[in-house]
């Protein structure tokens, strides 16, 4: 399988680690990549400012990967719902991919509507499968209780981006469940994290993300897990904002789906970039089944 990878603007400045765990994990599961240089935003800060501009953003991305025959696979939620609302609204609209396509045209480019836009999440559960995962896992975790994230443009609107069942998904936890990991149910699962409001009202955004943290700790969670780079900072870097400002007492650390998966794969720490969250998750590898020394009989069998 060959995909063209969107990297979304936040991982290649904020979360390397995000984009090198991906590569990594659907690297050792035999996903290729094909390089789109050309690829740019996907239009999202445009949107309440100028929309066709934000069409037109995603729109020329699509036809890119139109272009090159591959389907798009992101780690960022805003992208992977923007492109689909777009891809949705162009084939709904055929007055508006005219237009459109009449801007493309400049570049050489055309919208078709013949590729996919798809969430590495998507890829990992629709286009792998849970059972090709399971084979690759090594070291499977042990007693690790996961508060799964799933972010609100992944699920929402539910008839465009077609992901799950908004109200009770099940394919974040099906994944951390494939690493041995234990998916906890949590009150506040489905909530928003607080990342859109951080920056006009941070008070508020701070009450949100302190209310998950509160619950999924209630829950039982060790660590929370997120699949979307603004949730993830919001519980990473912002939380540790909020422990500095005394807002919260106890941290409850993220870990990133690849990060997580990939320890579970046996992929190295510094690929997966373990060391440049910026809350402590090396804990983790606490969990992780440890390996027994093969006995003469297992030794003689495997020969």
């Amino acid at each position: 399988m060959k995909f063209g990878l969107f990297p979304c603007c936040s991982p290649p400045v904020l979360l390397l680690q995000y984009e090198s765990s991906s590569r990594a994990v659907l690297g050792k599961l035999g996903i290729e990549f094909m390089e789109i240089k050309d690829f740019s935003c996907c239009g999202y800060p445009l949107r309440n400012l100028n929309f066709k501009a934000f069409v037109l953003s995603s729109a020329r991305n699509l036809a890119l990967a139109e272009k090159h025959k591959v389907n798009i696979v992101t780690v960022c939620n805003c992208c992977f719902g923007n492109l689909k609302y777009v891809d949705h609204l162009m084939k709904e609209d055929p007055s508006l991919a005219s237009d459109v396509n009449t801007t493309l045209a400049k570049e050489g480019l055309k919208y078709g509507g013949g590729i996919e836009a798809m969430h590495l999440l998507d890829v990992l559960y629709n286009q792998v499968g849970i059972e090709r995962i399971r084979k690759k896992i090594v070291r499977p975790f042990e007693g690790l209780k996961i508060a799964t994230h799933y972010g609100c443009h992944i699920l929402r609107p539910s008839k465009v981006v077609k992901f799950d069942n908004p109200l009770a998904p099940s394919v974040f936890d099906r994944l951390v469940e494939v690493t041995g990991a234990e998916s906890i149910p949590w009150r506040k699962k489905l909530e928003c994290c607080g990342a859109p409001l951080l920056g006009i009202d941070d008070d508020l955004s701070m009450d949100l993300t302190r209310d998950k943290i509160r619950e999924a700790r209630k829950a039982g969670a060790h660590y929370l897990c997120s699949a979307c780079p603004f949730c993830h900072i919001q519980f990473d870097t912002i939380q540790k904002r909020m422990l500095s400002e005394g807002i919260i007492v106890r941290s409850l650390p993220s870990i990133l789906y690849p990060q997580l998966l990939g320890l579970s794969m046996g992929i190295k720490e510094k690929t997966l970039g373990l060391d440049m969250n910026t809350l402590d998750i090396t804990r983790v590898k606490d969990f992780l089944r440890k390996k027994k020394a093969p006995t003469r009989e297992t030794a003689l069998d495997a020969a």
